[in-house]
């Protein structure tokens, strides 16, 4: 937690302190440039990334997103990032992936690592960082056994580029709010395939042939709507793609007739990718 207090606070103060010091500089050392890894093609973007939380940990549970300890467990597996705020988005860049890459090192692996946007890092647009990772993306970026070793520079140059997510057999699940009862209903979406979530509605099962219900993004991955009178489960979710491809998608029936705020409800469905 100290390491990410100093990534995300104290950068440019001591980059100011050291460049006050006669005959400082930065200067380059073409023997930590590893030219072979280099990658301009493939529609890869430069950035520059920090990490935060435990070495081998998943940052933070759930933190901006609402996936809460989720981002710790399969599919997720820690392989996660906190996201700059242009890049968070008021939360539609929740579970959005990314592959990243580290090549401007000898103990950079060059080989790409996806990660998932599960939380935002406020702070991180003022230091020109577009990605807090947690210390196991991070650390996956290295050579075999150079993990640790690369978490210690901290702040690194990296390659990305937005990738569809695909978690390979997993279907979406729905993490009802707690807060939901007769009037009021929302849920955290989790494991959806493709390029994030754009659109949720939501519809019961008595109306089966009547119209689907708009609902609004709350914050992060959690979408909500106020419920008519009398309208009560099971319900039905329909979700609409992000990205340019327009998919839907209907969980029907995810959301059971006696179901409890606060528990996972997993669908049988997800986005082809």
């Amino acid at each position: 937690m100290l390491m990410a207090l100093f990534l995300h606070y104290s950068f440019f103060t001591c980059l100011v302190l050291f460049s006050a010091l006669p005959n400082f500089c930065f200067c380059f050392n073409p023997k930590l440039l590893n030219v072979s890894k280099l990658d301009s093609g493939s529609g890869w973007s430069t950035a520059r990334a920090s990490w935060y939380g435990n070495p081998s940990g998943a940052g933070s549970d759930g933190g901006a997103c609402g996936y809460q300890n989720a981002v710790e467990e399969a599919p997720f597996s820690s392989l996660i990032t906190a996201a700059a705020s242009s890049l968070y988005s008021s939360g539609k860049g929740c579970g959005t992936c990314y592959q990243v890459k580290c090549t401007t090192r000898a103990i950079c692996s060059g080989k790409a690592v996806t990660v998932v946007v599960t939380d935002e890092c406020p702070g991180c647009d003022s230091q020109s960082l577009l990605f807090d990772l947690s210390g196991t993306s991070f650390g996956t970026m290295a050579t075999i056994g150079e993990a640790d070793q690369l978490r210690n520079v901290g702040i690194e140059e990296i390659q990305y580029k937005s990738v569809p997510c695909n978690f390979r057999g997993v279907s979406v699940v729905f993490r009802v709010d707690p807060g939901s009862n007769a009037n009021y209903f929302a849920a955290a979406i989790e494991y959806a395939d493709g390029n994030g979530i754009v659109g949720v509605e939501l519809k019961r099962e008595a109306d089966s042939g009547g119209a689907w219900l708009k609902m609004d993004r709350s914050w992060g991955a959690v979408w909500k709507k106020d419920l008519p009178n009398n309208y009560a489960p099971p319900f039905s979710i329909r979700l609409t793609g992000g990205g340019n491809s327009g998919k839907t998608l209907v969980a029907n029936n995810v959301i059971p007739a006696n179901y409890s705020p606060g528990k996972t409800y997993r669908s049988v469905v997800n986005f082809d990718t």
